[in-house]
């Protein structure tokens, strides 16, 4: 018995939680913090998460025989890498921003800063 019978086949909730939000949302949300510590454009994030998609897309293939080059599944894979790492991102920017910065910004919020008046 393999994990594909054991599970149903298929894209399942079980493979959806395990592997895109735990797997490879943790693993964005560390890459979007990694990008935010070394003070690297947000621009970088889309182009990570694009790849860690590719990543979480192939361990759905490899581990659950599940398909390949879905883009629709692959799509979904990266929104939620891109979310997860955006937010690692931005909770690091803000608060360099304010450490940095302390005489000109304030924390505004967990996601924000806002400039002195």
């Amino acid at each position: 018995m393999n994990a594909y019978d054991l599970f149903g086949g298929g894209e399942t909730l079980f493979t959806f939680l395990l592997i895109t939000l735990a797997m490879g949302g943790s693993a964005s949300y560390q890459a979007g913090k990694a990008i935010a510590q070394t003070w690297r454009p947000y621009g970088q994030v889309p182009a990570y998460a694009l790849m860690l998609a590719a990543g979480v897309r192939f361990c759905h293939y490899a581990l659950f025989a599940e398909p390949l080059l879905s883009i629709q599944n692959y799509l979904v894979e990266f929104v939620v890498a891109l979310i997860a790492a955006s937010l690692g991102y931005r909770l690091v920017r803000a608060r360099q921003m304010v450490t940095q910065y302390a005489w000109l910004y304030r924390r505004a919020s967990p996601l924000g800063w806002r400039r002195l008046a």
